[in-house]
């Protein structure tokens, strides 16, 4: 299942966490400052855990982090 898609109808074309308004660097911003992905579920209920964590490992397994 793709988690992370992008489109230009929402969030401007950014990379955004699927079925959501949730940004991917809203994500990984939350992580940064220590938030757990409980707590952000439980601060952004459109969220699962299913779906922070697929789209994380989604994200390390792109071309984006690829080493060159």
């Amino acid at each position: 299942m793709k988690w992370i898609v992008a489109d230009p109808e929402h969030l401007g074309g950014a990379p955004r966490v699927r079925d959501t308004r949730i940004s991917i660097a809203l994500l990984l911003e939350l992580l940064s400052t220590g938030m757990t992905i409980p707590e952000i579920v439980k601060e952004y209920p459109s969220l699962s855990e299913e779906a922070v964590r697929g789209a994380l490992a989604e994200l390390a397994h792109s071309e984006l982090l690829a080493v060159r």
